[in-house]
């Protein structure tokens, strides 16, 4: 089963819905669902695409 956040891949940038703090981050890996992304404010963090929707941030 595919989650609908399969298109993150690495180098993308993102942010997290419940935690607009933790500033903009970028992907490093996306592995089963499992999304490592580093935050400037929180550092790496493990999220799972089950759980939090990551918001995609594209410069203008």
């Amino acid at each position: 089963m595919s989650s609908g956040d399969d298109f993150l891949e690495p180098g993308m940038r993102v942010a997290h819905p419940a935690h607009p703090e933790w500033g903009v981050g970028q992907v490093q890996s996306n592995i089963g669902g499992r999304v490592t992304v580093n935050f400037p404010e929180a550092g790496k963090v493990v999220i799972e695409t089950s759980r939090v929707t990551l918001l995609p941030v594209f410069d203008p």
